[in-house]
């Protein structure tokens, strides 16, 4: 079996250099490209906050994170500190996260895919939202999901 953290796939120069800067501009302003916020998660050896825009998924009463380029620094910041920020705008989310198994995944891959495929599809091996759940379970261990939940106000 591979290692899961060999399987993470780069953005290209538009990517890095263009989209990710309009999406996460937009959603600084509070304007919400199909789901996406900036993700705040602080760094698990600096303590420093990193930001970089995600989409957030919403399966039934549950919200999800999911990376499509696979073990990236924002998913081993998550794992190692359970939780960070949502930010839309001026709104601030505090939320705590739990790693969803690979064997529950497949649903989540397929709603993410239903959703997203057009625009994170090249990193799924080919794989999309009519894939079989076996198909969707072999790549699995190459996408961390976390279930997220809100922190309340105090």
């Amino acid at each position: 079996m591979t290692n899961p953290d060999e399987h993470v796939r780069k953005p290209g120069w538009f990517t890095v250099k263009v989209l990710n800067g309009f999406v996460a501009w937009l959603t600084r302003r509070g304007i919400s490209l199909k789901g996406s916020r900036i993700l705040e998660v602080r760094g698990r050896k600096s303590g420093q906050w990193r930001r970089t825009p995600v989409n957030v998924l919403t399966l039934g009463d549950e919200r999800y994170l999911l990376a499509p380029r696979g073990h990236v620094q924002w998913t081993h910041n998550m794992r190692a500190v359970g939780g960070g920020r949502l930010v839309l705008g001026k709104k601030v989310e505090e939320f705590t996260a739990v790693e969803v198994t690979d064997d529950a995944k497949p649903p989540i891959l397929r709603a993410y895919l239903e959703r997203w495929k057009a625009e994170t599809g090249v990193f799924f091996d080919g794989t999309g939202p009519d894939s079989s759940d076996e198909e969707l379970r072999t790549i699995a261990p190459k996408h961390p999901v976390f279930r997220i939940s809100s922190v309340p106000a105090v």
